[in-house]
């Protein structure tokens, strides 16, 4: 058996490196997890890189790149074994090439590809495994994974979009804050010594002496400042990935003025778009729905999904409970309905799919056109309470002369 080179952490927290013989890298894994240890990186001995790490991550890009090959090699006919062989040796990112091996050993083993994947599920997400797995039992794995390869790159090209229309107002954020610190530690400070007669016959105004305190705690007690803002954070951060922290924030989303539209409609059409792709690939109303109702990634979203399902289950169409349901437009409500009474409504879930992507892109538009002159406003607020904190005193002091 092979020698793998292994890092890994012990429980007291130190790190260690060392040699293991076993079959895989995964019974390395369970090798070191016998020992009480947390392996980083396992890697062939010898090799130069290319070993499992936690450390390193595998971006929707690469995954859809995956995900279309992977198809492309299946409809061309190369067996399942041989194509995961060629897409672990064709992958230039380490981790993934790593998992990928991992995928096609347990592949080889006798575990079906959605199982495989189902062992990673910090790479390869619950719906890319459902719709897998969904694929694999009825016969059109590569249709699947082409459509997951079209799915994921448009989810990126939406991550993009939003990530690139928020860049100016987190710049905004990022210099107003730049601005107000400078001022606050190198500017402020140097006004204390002129204001203090006035701070001794009790005229200096409450102002400024609260912004001399917050320059004086700035510069003298910026330690203490950090755990007052880190803690509250982490807390909330903890907090929100509770579960109930997470029904309360996929709740406040939903109900914020503005943004919660465009979070709704991002929600609805990641869920239509996925249905819609389930339906087009012969998978029944009820188990699609089931797969698809997670990918709309909001818990009160899916819980109104999950009551459209049970009623689809009674007998009625899917369009008459989601006209109960708050959360889905009335135009996509009449469109799914029109589509149901047609026989068309796998396309027409990607139309309306399509609509609200438009509709949440404007929404975006218009949510970061407000944010720039609000984020503009706050930031000469910020500057002129700074400026008023340090004229009123000399306002002050022409009185005093007079």
């Amino acid at each position: 058996m092979p020698d793998f080179s292994y890092t890994a952490l012990a429980s007291t927290g130190a790190k260690s490196t060392g040699t293991v013989t076993a079959g895989s890298e995964r019974e390395a894994a369970a090798l070191l997890d016998a020992k009480g240890l947390f392996p980083i990186t396992i890697a062939p001995a010898g090799a130069n890189g290319g070993g499992f790490s936690l450390l390193s991550g595998v971006s929707g890009r690469e995954l859809a790149t995956l995900y279309g090959q992977l198809a492309d090699l299946l409809g061309a006919g190369v067996p399942l074994l041989r194509a995961l062989e060629l897409l672990e040796r064709a992958t230039t990112n380490k981790r993934l090439q790593s998992v990928m091996r991992d995928v096609r050993m347990n592949v080889a083993e006798g575990t079906g590809l959605a199982q495989a994947l189902a062992k990673h599920p910090q790479v390869f997400d619950e719906l890319v495994i459902s719709m897998v797995k969904a694929g694999q039992e009825g016969g059109f794995l590569e249709d699947v994974l082409a459509r997951t390869a079209a799915f994921v790159e448009h989810q990126e090209e939406m991550k993009g979009k939003v990530v690139g229309a928020l860049a100016y107002p987190g710049f905004l954020l990022v210099a107003g804050a730049a601005v107000v610190l400078v001022l606050v530690v190198f500017f402020v400070p140097k006004f204390e010594k002129v204001f203090e007669g006035l701070r001794k016959i009790g005229e200096m105004p409450i102002l400024t002496e609260i912004l001399l305190w917050v320059s004086w705690a700035c510069i003298n007690r910026w330690w203490l400042m950090i755990p007052a803002v880190v803690l509250p954070v982490f807390g909330f951060l903890a907090w929100a990935r509770t579960e109930g922290g997470r029904w309360a924030m996929d709740n406040i989303k939903l109900r914020l003025p503005v943004a919660g539209s465009l979070f709704r409609g991002l929600a609805l059409a990641r869920f239509t778009r996925i249905l819609g792709t389930m339906l087009a690939n012969g998978i029944p109303m009820l188990r699609a729905l089931g797969i698809s109702k997670d990918s709309a990634g909001n818990r009160v979203i899916v819980k109104a999904i999950e009551q459209s399902a049970e009623s689809i289950t009674a007998g009625q169409r899917l369009a008459d409970p989601l006209r109960r349901n708050k959360h889905f437009p009335t135009d996509v409500v009449e469109m799914i309905a029109i589509a149901e009474e047609s026989n068309t409504l796998e396309k027409v879930l990607l139309k309306v799919s399509e609509s609200l992507e438009r509709r949440t892109i404007r929404t975006l538009e218009l949510l970061v056109k407000l944010i720039e002159p609000l984020m503009l406003f706050m930031m000469a607020g910020v500057v002129l309470v700074v400026v008023l904190g340090l004229l009123l005193p000399i306002f002050n002091m022409g009185k005093t002369v007079r």
